[in-house]
């Protein structure tokens, strides 16, 4: 695995992690909630796509606070899927170019570039600590346990009356969920509607 010095280390994730609430969850959010009260149906609609799939983000957040080691390829898949589910839909992506010049439109255009750059390079970092899922010697290195830091802290905040192993249990049955909702939705829907959201 590539070496990395722990300080440097320790402030690139929490870095990431921050860039992450900024990116994932407060933004979206934001843009949300100001779709809503201009009634924008498009962005409305690729927003709770997006929700769904941004999830998995949450859900490794659990599995990181459990200590599964699965969290390290969730990460990565939620990487690659959040980039993805805003560009797929071929439906939305036209109505959005039709879209007249507005505020709303530019700052959900200027997002949904940043959260694909930020999630695009965010993939190639976690490729670097895949090893940390496959490994148990290297998922207990201070290397990989870096990466448990934030959502330990999270755990502290938001559930200190739980145990780790209790929240684990949920990100596993989130993910259970998460698996069985994407494959319906590869295997059954994707054949019917194919990149329409709106069918």
């Amino acid at each position: 695995m590539l070496s990395i010095d722990p300080a440097l280390l320790e402030s690139f994730v929490w870095t990431d992690y921050r860039l992450a609430v900024l990116f994932t969850v407060i933004l979206p959010l934001v843009l949300m909630v100001w779709a809503f009260l201009r009634k924008s149906e498009a962005i409305q609609l690729l927003l709770t796509i997006y929700w769904k799939v941004a999830s998995l983000l949450m859900i490794t957040v659990y599995l990181m606070i459990g200590g599964f080691s699965i969290g390290f390829i969730t990460a990565l898949m939620a990487r690659i899927l959040i980039p993805m589910t805003l560009w797929f839909w071929e439906d939305l992506n036209e109505e959005l170019r039709e879209q007249p010049n507005s505020a709303l439109r530019f700052a959900f255009v200027s997002w949904r570039w940043a959260v694909t750059i930020y999630n695009g390079l965010g993939a190639i970092a976690v490729l670097l600590f895949l090893p940390c899922a496959f490994s148990k010697e290297q998922f207990a290195s201070t290397r990989c346990e870096t990466w448990l830091q934030p959502p330990l802290l999270y755990k502290q905040y938001f559930h200190a009356d739980y145990t780790n192993g209790f929240l684990g249990f949920f990100g596993l049955l989130g993910l259970v969920i998460y698996m069985i909702a994407l494959g319906y939705f590869v295997f059954i829907r994707l054949g019917r509607q194919g990149r329409s959201a709106m069918n």
